[in-house]
């Protein structure tokens, strides 16, 4: 009888002397390339003392020995102090802002600023400022609740109810700042198999999504099972007749099936040509 090796099982730690977000973003997306490996990942941000540190170190030491391995630590320290309490854990310790700064040091020609959350500082009031409009404007504007503005929008993105429209506006508008709107397209518009007054004036701004009609029978079922709304049937006929106007009306649009919402994101930026706002 034949066996599937387990994959081994280790820890992954995130730290950071701020919020982590930058070191928790990086390591998952390098750890991600590993599929044959099993992770837990541990992210402790504002590791800001030696005690902290400390106490991170012996955390660290009792996961190397339950695991099947010695952790692996991905780190953003500002303070050169803390990074040599975290060198001394059992552990392989990656902390990208030495691996970088030194380097760009070097081919810069002048020293770093050592300022803890400098890359997250609040004093960039306008960039805050603007990432907090235009989710206010991707609120106000999802599922065509609101008509008023429309030319404000960035973007605004169409096709059947469930196709991922509303997490990826939020999305553009949390990450990017991006003004970002979204209309479902209704049985009324496939029966004139026109676009809505509405988004007339606004149609160099759209973009659509699909998807394929059983993926969303099944999302769709687990909201309103049972109902003529998730029938295979009429999501098949829902996504035919949205791909069929928005090839009439000239709107690009993607696939959503299988994608993320990082991923469908990044694909509009691309697509759409939008330009980042915010950082």
């Amino acid at each position: 009888m034949s066996t599937t090796a387990k994959p081994p099982r280790r820890t992954a730690f995130f730290l950071s002397d701020r919020t982590g977000i930058t070191v928790e973003m990086l390591g998952h997306s390098l750890l991600s390339q590993f599929e044959n490996a099993e992770f837990e990942e541990i992210t402790l941000p504002y590791l800001d003392t030696r005690e902290k540190a400390l106490a991170t170190v012996r955390q660290i030491d009792e996961r190397a020995k339950l695991d099947d391995g010695r952790p692996l630590v991905f780190s953003t320290f500002v303070n050169p102090e803390i990074r040599f309490v975290l060198d001394s854990a059992n552990a392989l310790h990656l902390d990208c802002f030495s691996i970088f700064i030194a380097q760009i040091e070097a081919e810069l020609g002048i020293h770093s600023s050592p300022t803890v959350g400098l890359s997250h500082r609040a004093q960039d009031s306008i960039g805050q400022h603007r990432r907090i409009e235009a989710i206010k404007y991707t609120l106000e504007h999802d599922d065509g609740i609101s008509q008023r503005n429309w030319l404000r929008a960035d973007i605004i993105l169409v096709g059947v109810s469930r196709t991922g429209k509303t997490p990826t506006c939020l999305y553009l508008a949390l990450q990017y700042g991006i003004y970002a709107a979204n209309y479902p397209f209704i049985p009324e518009d496939f029966n004139r198999m026109a676009l809505p007054a509405q988004l007339k004036n606004v149609r160099s701004r759209l973009f659509g999504f699909t998807i394929d009609p059983l993926r969303l029978h099944r999302m769709r079922k687990e909201r309103r099972p049972n109902s003529e709304y998730a029938s295979v049937k009429n999501c098949q006929h829902e996504v035919r007749e949205a791909e069929i106007l928005m090839r009439r009306e000239g709107i690009p649009y993607l696939d959503a099936t299988s994608k993320s919402i990082e991923e469908l994101a990044t694909a509009l930026l691309h697509e759409a040509k939008l330009e980042r706002k915010v950082y």
